[in-house]
């Protein structure tokens, strides 16, 4: 008996010190409804943030499916457009990425060139979970 107990409770040490060696990952899902022009943000299936954003207007369709970020900027400026800046910015496809915006009137309407703009202080905190949650533990939908 002896002997099942101490394997068992080195078994046990083992899973413990392996958990606390990896890193805490939260299933984080970025939801964006083209169509009602909101944003919702879910960490482990529960809906933490639902904010108004703008996509692409007529002629500049923001992408449509199911993206993993593929690079981080904390400030970046458009090249292709005027030197417009972009804080906070989460590329997914291509040139398109989720950043703030100063354009605040616009937001809950489509007025972008394709990209998905939110509030600056909204992006800041999308792009902390972001980071904390690695690109590959993030995934980003966006819907009609």
């Amino acid at each position: 008996m002896t002997s099942v107990c101490v394997r068992l409770a080195f078994a046990a040490a083992i899973a413990a010190s392996t958990l606390a060696l990896s890193p805490a990952r939260a299933d984080l899902v970025v939801h964006i409804d083209k169509s009602a022009q909101r944003m919702a943000v879910s960490v482990d299936g529960a809906t933490r943030y639902n904010w108004p954003v703008s996509t692409g207007r007529r002629g500049y369709g923001t992408p449509s499916g199911v993206f993993r970020p593929q690079m981080l900027a904390r400030r970046w400026y458009s090249r292709k457009y005027y030197n417009s800046p972009m804080p906070h910015s989460i590329f997914f496809h291509r040139g398109f990425a989720i950043h703030g915006t100063y354009e605040l009137t616009r937001l809950g309407g489509p007025a972008s060139h394709g990209c998905v703009r939110l509030h600056p202080s909204h992006a800041a905190q999308l792009y902390g979970l972001v980071e904390r949650n690695g690109r590959g533990g993030t995934r980003i939908q966006i819907t009609n």
